[in-house]
């Protein structure tokens, strides 16, 4: 009888039924246009720019209607690039599953699986569909996320074909915890229950506190802006102006308010950012991580591959019961749970594998010996049982594992011998234990892994990581504290750490984890370098109580015992070889298992929140007071201030001006500690440099009627010159809490795009085009004027950012709320079966508005 579906009949399939995901997320050209214009105010606009030109004033309309499309060309093709670049990263993070066809094991994208397949399951793998076990091998399947229960569940076959919860079924988007097994697939795609559970929940992923603030952003200036905008019109209908003339002003006023290129640019920041951290060997599977990763400031790691090299061998095998090292060495070999030893390339945990690998390792040690019942390696009992059948007939349990738990369930244990393995663990070995004990059974009975033997152990080493040390420092140095959290003894990691140069505060045990209450725990863990001994519960709970004091924590690892922590941290990473769970729950998968690359990616993430924080710093202090300026003329003057072609003109420069901003250099004492976003901040700053951009409108309205005695098209022709340069230049002012140019130098175009955007409002008056945009020739003296007037406004805002950094000192962060991590696991494990064949959507407010 043939294993597996043939593959003419799998591709027979595949057109039936489609692939295996949940949902394709296709974003196309149109959609990202369509977010583009998804404002009503704009809508209004061009409705009454239509209304403009029908009505005798085509000109106009038309030049409003130019504006606006390059305006919404310029986001549209800033963030098309982000996402694509951004999809083109996300395709790179494979999901697969072993599956049988033409009578052999082969490994395919989970997407291609189809109603039939026989599927292979192992420990830590995610199940790719629903279905029903043909073959289990202590199959236990964790199923919290479908059916909330916390207990793992044993998978046996059943003839039966009751409901999905009878003992017989797997689902997908469940997790293997324990054991492994064989399954036939039922059901793929939205038809599974997986499927169904995402589909209620509906598409929308829960929102960073980065998000949320950028909404908050939005909606601060809407609603400045709509008070604002109501007001103006009412005086402008009430001061008899033409309706449809004063309607366009007050929407040119809106928009010019709104912050119509946030999106742009905080996909813009996010996509150099993700394409800097892909040249490192990072892939960030949401690119709004970057900025969560930016705010961490405990790492939380394992300690293979990070502060160790990662590559673990035998090292030697010790009796304690005056036997030889290899009798010790065969006792591994059989308590060895590693597949494909017989051709030559054993794989499975890191230490069975080893064992392998061990120079005197060899089948000839245990020939005429077999095993006839195995309960493999959990991380609650930390241990492997087998039973072995001698030549002679007797049989033996052999059971391998974690020192403290084999010595635990062993009837003497002398002193010398845990002498000798305390030496072991200080002198930074791993260490397994190996006892035994006779048996009649040929299956582990209920008592068969008390009352043992203690025979020996076997030591691995795993040499410290050359860069680990420096890479520690520099995270310290960027304000992230390293936690060091291992299943393996303390003194192992206290060793590691002090060939490193890594100092050790306290180790805290998970034996000693359980005796303290959250509270008690937090305390500790302040205090805490290195978590040894922990289960997975533990390092769940380790993170939630961190999170919980208000700190971003994020957690490194890569095995099945990591996936609670990385669930449960602000922002989970994990690397390319993990299993799938560990993959699946990440944020960010690691191509190289490297502290040194978290480190830049922390850099990107706060260089990333820095940079989109001056665009709103930018927006709420001389565009704010700009518009604000423009709407307040328009009550007391004769005529509209700038006409509404002229408004959305000046935007549209000014936008052209900012685009430069995510190439920007940020200063060092920034990027040394986690940022955080506060709305009030963004307020006080707000009220503090609005009136000063509008107190140099105001005087620039007194020299244009006073002085210069100037006519409605001067007038106009010169508040659009002094308020597109004082709203550009100033970002040189702002974008640094340092002295700027002689102590803080821009980066990238940001030399280069304001100076160009002031310098083309400049020369536009004078172009063939000024008529036709309503401007006029100005006299020389306004120029010298607008000189001075610029050069005091910059100092006089560098000296108002000087006393507020001194009073107010960085943003502070918002508490946090549980629901934060809502439905968060679930919609991690979903992506994995999503197909991206377009742009992904980054989750932020619309591009014109909130």
């Amino acid at each position: 009888m043939s294993l597996g579906l043939t593959r003419q009949r799998a591709e027979e399939l595949q057109r039936e039924y489609g692939p295996n995901v949940i949902a394709t997320h296709r974003v196309t050209a149109f959609d990202v246009l369509r977010r583009q214009v998804d404002n009503p105010l704009l809508l209004l606009l061009v409705a009454a720019a239509i209304v403009s030109a029908v009505t005798g004033q085509a000109a106009d309309g038309a030049i409003i209607g130019l504006i606006l499309s390059l305006s919404i060309g310029l986001g549209f093709a800033n963030e098309y690039r982000s996402e694509r670049h951004m999809t083109a990263l996300h395709m790179r993070i494979q999901h697969t599953a072993v599956v049988w066809r033409d009578d052999r094991p082969i490994e395919l994208p989970a997407s291609e699986l189809v109603p039939g397949d026989i599927v292979e399951l192992k420990i830590g793998a995610i199940v790719p569909a629903d279905g029903d076990v043909l073959e289990s091998r202590d199959l236990e399947i964790d199923e919290s996320t479908l059916t909330g229960e916390s207990l793992a569940v044993a998978k046996l076959p059943s003839p039966t074909t009751a409901g999905w919860d009878d003992g017989s079924k797997v689902l997908m988007g469940s997790i293997v915890q324990r054991g492994s097994g064989r399954f036939l697939v039922t059901a793929i795609a939205g038809a599974t229950q997986f499927g169904s559970v995402v589909r209620s929940l509906g598409e929308r992923v829960p929102v960073t506190r980065f998000q949320s603030g950028l909404s908050e952003f939005s909606a601060l200036l809407s609603k400045f802006a709509g008070a604002l905008i109501i007001v103006t019109f009412v005086v402008n209908i009430v001061l008899h102006r033409p309706l449809i003339e004063a309607l366009l002003f007050c929407l040119s006023i809106a928009i010019g308010i709104t912050p119509q290129l946030l999106p742009a640019i905080v996909s813009l920041s996010l996509s150099v950012g993700a394409h800097h951290l892909a040249e490192r060997k990072v892939l960030v599977k949401r690119l709004i991580t970057i900025e969560d990763l930016g705010n961490v400031g405990i790492l939380f790691t394992d300690k293979t591959g990070t502060i160790t090299e990662g590559r673990i061998t035998f090292h030697r095998a010790i009796p304690m019961d005056n036997s030889s090292p290899d009798l010790i060495l065969r006792l591994g070999l059989l308590c060895n749970e590693a597949v494909g030893v017989a051709k030559g390339k054993p794989e499975g945990a890191a230490l069975d594998v080893a064992t392998w690998l061990a120079p005197h390792a060899s089948a000839e040690l245990f020939r005429g010996a077999a095993v006839s019942d195995v309960v493999p390696f959990d991380h609650v009992r930390r241990m492997t049982s087998v039973v072995v059948c001698e030549p002679d007939g007797t049989r033996t349990v052999v059971v391998k594992g974690a020192p403290e738990a084999v010595l635990a369930r062993c009837e003497t244990v002398s002193t010398s011998d845990r002498m000798v393995l305390d030496q072991l663990f200080t002198d930074g070995m791993r260490v397994v234990a190996l006892a035994t004990k006779p048996t009649t059974s040929d299956h582990i009975t209920g008592d068969a892994e008390t009352g043992l033997l203690l025979r020996g152990y076997l030591t691995f080493l795993d040499r410290p990581r050359a860069d680990a040390g420096a890479a520690v420092q520099r995270l310290g140095d960027l304000g992230v504290r390293v936690k060091i959290i291992t299943g393996d003894n303390g003194a192992v990691a206290r060793k590691v750490c002090g060939d490193l140069g890594i100092a050790v505060a306290d180790i805290l045990t998970g034996d000693e984890i359980d005796g303290l209450d959250d509270s008690s725990l937090a305390a500790r863990i302040d205090a805490t370098t290195i978590f040894a001994r922990v289960s997975p519960a533990q390092k769940a709970r380790i993170v939630r109580v961190t999170r919980s004091e208000g700190t971003d924590v994020a957690f490194l690892g890569d095995g099945v015992n990591d996936a609670a922590a990385l669930h449960s941290a602000d922002v989970g990473i994990s690397v390319d070889s993990a299993v799938d769970v560990a993959k699946e729950a990440a944020d960010i998968v690691l191509l190289d298992k490297s502290l040194s690359v978290i480190a830049d990616g922390i850099v990107e993430g706060r260089r990333v929140f820095n940079n989109t924080l001056k665009y709103v710093l930018m927006a709420t202090s001389s565009n704010f007071g700009n518009m604000f300026s423009a709407a307040g003329a328009s009550l007391f003057l004769g005529f509209l201030p700038l006409l509404p072609s002229q408004v959305l003109l000046n935007n549209l420069l000014y936008d052209l001006g900012q685009m430069a901003i995510p190439t920007d250099r940020v200063d060092d004492e920034v990027l040394r500690r986690p940022a955080a976003w506060d709305i009030s901040f963004v307020r006080k700053f707000m009220l503090t440099f609005g009136p000063i951009s509008s107190l140099f409108d105001f005087a620039t309205f007194f020299v244009m009627l006073v002085i210069l005695d100037a006519g409605h098209t001067e007038f106009r022709t010169g508040w659009f010159i002094e308020s597109l340069a004082t709203q550009t230049l100033v970002v040189f002012v702002i974008r640094t809490r340092r002295t700027p140019f002689f102590r803080s130098h821009p980066g990238g175009f940001m030399w280069v795009a304001p100076i160009a955007a002031a310098s083309i409002g400049a020369i536009i008056p004078f172009s063939p085009f000024a008529k036709r945009l309503g401007f006029g020739g100005l006299p020389l003296s306004f120029f010298a004027i607008l000189v001075a007037m610029t050069m005091l406004y910059l100092a006089l805002v560098e000296g108002a950012k000087m006393l507020f950094y001194a009073r107010l000192g960085r943003p502070v962060a918002p508490g946090r709320s549980d629901h934060e991590l809502s439905h968060r696991h679930l919609h991690r494990r979903a992506h994995r079966f999503v197909k991206h064949e377009g742009p992904r959507a980054l989750g932020l407010p619309s591009s014109h508005g909130p």
